[in-house]
């Protein structure tokens, strides 16, 4: 059965499964777990940060890099359509009491630095005090160009802003960014995490580990980053098992998102040929340009709600949801899309007749 709805659907591979039996434990609330320790220094090596914090998933670490950053009443900076604001239950403002202060995404998802710079507060007791400036990097499937990313930073740093990089996907990121460089994804990791005080980086998405993610920064910061993650309930003891699938993740994965990125275009390429020769389908299906393995279909309203039946009775998965007036599907390639499953989508998509 095909599954794509999301890079989170992978299952540890038999290499990773045999990795993390395999692991030495011990109690890494005590800091004494040796799988999280090697995972740990290899992640902040990796990218280029002095210190690394293992926790159980993405939007913790996001919240413990915010609460980090941030005291009570500050502010961060944050696009509309960002994980950290929109999908994470409001917690920098519920658990943090840090003001999250949106600015709306462009189409390309970056945010223009004109408003960024508006919505810095000056240093008044009126307002909450600007702090924070949070990216995201991959956004929608979106990578965010080199050449903004220094713009950004050289913004921030000018105002006092520090800046905290959501890279759940980053790995993605710096696997477009290689292949257009003709450079190594590792190389461009690192490119892209040195213009950021902080990271968070998800190992349980297309790097396919079953559960953790990363928040990386400076030692000082990561020490108080080890308090917040206690204080918020992530603090694990014998975690070195989950530590070592996701080490093996970052050892083993990482350059092979490139097929991922190969099957989705082929995807998006098999439904732009239909949208433009399917009886059916010919000007009411939308294939937004994919960049890296996220795809957005929207479907004409008469269409949506019969083409997204049609897929799930024919075993495909896929997330749907309104998008205006159109049925929009996204479409997620990963460790456990393989190209049979993308041809078996298409098919599926051919074989299409509205009632």
């Amino acid at each position: 059965m095909p599954d794509f709805r999301s890079d989170t659907v992978t299952q540890p591979t038999a290499a990773m499964r045999e990795a993390m039996m395999q692991a030495p434990l011990g109690d890494d609330v005590f800091g004494d777990d040796p799988s999280v320790n090697e995972l740990q220094e290899f992640a902040a090596r990796l990218l280029g940060f002095e210190a690394a914090l293992f926790a159980p998933s993405g939007t913790q670490t996001n919240l413990i890099a915010v609460m980090s950053h941030c005291q009570r009443g500050d502010e961060a900076i944050v696009g509309q359509a960002w994980h950290s604001y929109r999908w994470e239950a409001g917690g920098m403002a519920v658990l943090g009491s840090v003001q999250p202060q949106p600015v709306e995404n462009q189409a390309d998802g970056t945010l223009r630095l004109a408003d960024i710079a508006a919505a810095i507060k000056p240093d008044d007791p009126h307002f909450a005090r600007s702090r924070l400036l949070v990216l995201e990097n991959t956004t929608g499937g979106k990578v965010l160009p080199t050449a903004y990313l220094a713009e950004a930073t050289a913004l921030a740093r000018s105002r006092g802003l520090a800046l905290h990089l959501d890279g759940a996907r980053v790995f993605n990121a710096a696997v477009a960014n290689a292949e257009a460089n003709q450079s190594d994804p590792l190389d461009e990791a690192r490119a892209i995490c040195r213009h950021f005080d902080s990271a968070s980086v998800c190992l349980s998405k297309g790097l396919g580990a079953p559960v953790g993610s990363l928040v990386l920064g400076s030692r000082d910061f990561i020490a108080r980053a080890r308090r917040i993650r206690k204080m918020l309930g992530g603090g694990m003891r014998q975690a070195g098992m989950l530590a070592a699938a996701c080490l093996h993740a970052l050892q083993h994965h990482v350059h092979r998102l490139a097929e991922d990125h190969r099957n989705l275009r082929d995807l998006a390429s098999g439904l732009q040929a239909l949208a433009q020769e399917h009886e059916a389908l010919r000007g009411k299906l939308l294939v937004h340009p994919p960049q890296t393995n996220i795809l957005f279909t929207d479907i004409d309203p008469s269409l949506g709600a019969a083409f997204v039946a049609w897929f799930a009775q024919q075993g495909v998965r896929v997330t749907t949801g309104l998008y205006g007036q159109h049925q929009r599907i996204r479409w997620v390639t990963h460790l456990d899309v393989s190209r049979a499953d993308v041809e078996q989508a298409l098919d599926c998509a051919r074989r299409f007749r509205p009632a």
